[in-house]
């Protein structure tokens, strides 16, 4: 699956050559993971072109976002998302709640037996959690705290611990014996505390994130903020859990 992962700045090559870019870099992408800092004009025109789901988090730039969201996007802040292929009618969106309860509707016309994952034969499931926003520098929206954050995802496994659905992971070769019923991917604006983050408090990394990706190991954590200019910013690590981490600031194609 190729994946189109944005972040921070709009790419002005896929605003201005379009059909060259597309052809020599877009070809095949099926999914739009946008983690923040985007004009929402940008994100409208991606999944307009594209014609491709697109799901996305606030970054600490996105006050706009509350009263005009971008149109064709799934905000999935504070939640678990779960992309599924029918292989009959394509892919479709959904909370991980409704798709637990959808998975159980079908398997109670089904014979005695059948569990979750006999659900969609084929089809291919992707869990993303999202989590937007940076650390709190100064007082405005999508800005947290360590101790707020720490809330969030707090509720963040909540919600996905009473949703959970199972089902035929895309990922499942990056699963254990503990971890096969978790998140396959973590979307946030900011990047874990001590992984890709600054010293500098409006670029310090939230360190509740690691508890997360201890707790999930996710196959992967894509964030932005901290942008690459900056400068000695490594695009991709792994952290100790397991996880592949990648900055996404600009554009960053994952082909898995």
């Amino acid at each position: 699956m190729k994946i189109l992962c944005i972040a921070d700045s709009e790419d002005e090559r896929l605003l201005s050559s379009w059909s060259t870019v597309r052809k020599a870099r877009l070809e095949g992408v099926e999914l739009i993971l946008s983690a923040g800092d985007l004009k929402p004009y940008y994100l409208e025109f991606l999944v307009t072109m594209l014609n491709v789901p697109c799901l996305y988090v606030r970054g600490n730039h996105d006050m706009m976002y509350h009263d005009e969201p971008p149109l064709g996007c799934v905000c999935i802040e504070d939640d678990v998302a779960v992309l599924y292929e029918d292989p009959q009618t394509g892919y479709a969106i959904l909370p991980e709640k409704d798709f637990a309860a959808r998975l159980r509707r079908i398997l109670k016309s089904r014979k005695e037996g059948s569990d979750l994952r006999s659900a969609y034969p084929g089809g291919r499931i992707i869990r993303v959690a999202g989590l937007g926003g940076s650390m709190r520098y100064h007082e405005g929206r999508d800005m947290y705290t360590e101790k707020e954050m720490e809330q969030r995802t707090r509720k963040l496994m909540r919600c996905k611990d009473m949703g959970l659905a199972g089902g035929s992971s895309f990922f499942s070769k990056h699963r254990t014996e503990t971890s096969q019923d978790t998140v396959d991917i973590l979307l946030t604006h900011a990047p874990c505390r001590g992984y890709g983050d600054l010293d500098d408090l409006p670029h310090r990394g939230f360190a509740c994130f690691n508890e997360l990706l201890e707790r999930w190991h996710p196959a992967y954590h894509l964030y932005g903020h901290v942008h690459m200019e900056y400068g000695m910013i490594e695009r991709e690590t792994v952290h100790p859990s397991g996880t592949h981490m990648i900055n996404v600031s600009g554009m960053y194609i994952l082909d898995i």
